[in-house]
């Protein structure tokens, strides 16, 4: 039996305080505790990009973070930016663009867009694909997903 503790952070703008197993994952944490299931679980391992929440204001692969380390921290999620301008404008635009296919890496991409937009308001396409490069799609390749960034970014 794993030991447990006694977290509290805010979440998507709401504090939250949550009893976690020690050895428990920020992604499971979010999906299976909390029931927010838009940030998906892709490799497990850190390298798809999938999972990726923000942090404090910086992306993090949930999947790598242990839950316990979300306490007193500022935790937003994909369902996080549904209020929030740049999250719909970004939203919006990979629809617009055909960026999504399966929809799998979609949340993980817009979360890492979001940052990347926040970082470089008018990032030029080569910072889109830099700020984004360790994001995995298998469906639609990266072409619409960068038009996409920089179309929300022109929007804003």
């Amino acid at each position: 039996m794993s030991a447990t503790v006694d977290i509290a952070f805010t979440l998507n703008g709401v504090e939250t305080s949550i009893r976690v197993p020690v050895t428990m994952s920020a992604l499971e944490m979010m999906r299976d505790a909390l029931g927010l299931t838009g940030t998906k679980y892709g490799c497990g391992e850190g390298e798809c990009g999938a999972c990726t929440i923000l942090v404090d204001g910086a992306t993090v692969n949930s999947c790598l973070l242990f839950a316990v380390d979300c306490d007193g921290r500022d935790v937003v999620t994909i369902e996080g930016l549904a209020a929030n301008p740049l999250g719909e404008r970004l939203r919006a635009s990979f629809v617009e663009h055909g960026a999504v296919q399966c929809g799998f890496c979609t949340p993980g991409f817009v979360m890492q867009s979001h940052h990347v937009l926040t970082k470089s308001p008018h990032a030029d396409a080569e910072e889109v694909r830099r700020g984004v490069e360790g994001n995995l799609c298998r469906c639609t390749g990266y072409k619409k997903i960068v038009e996409a960034i920089s179309a929300a970014e022109r929007v804003g």
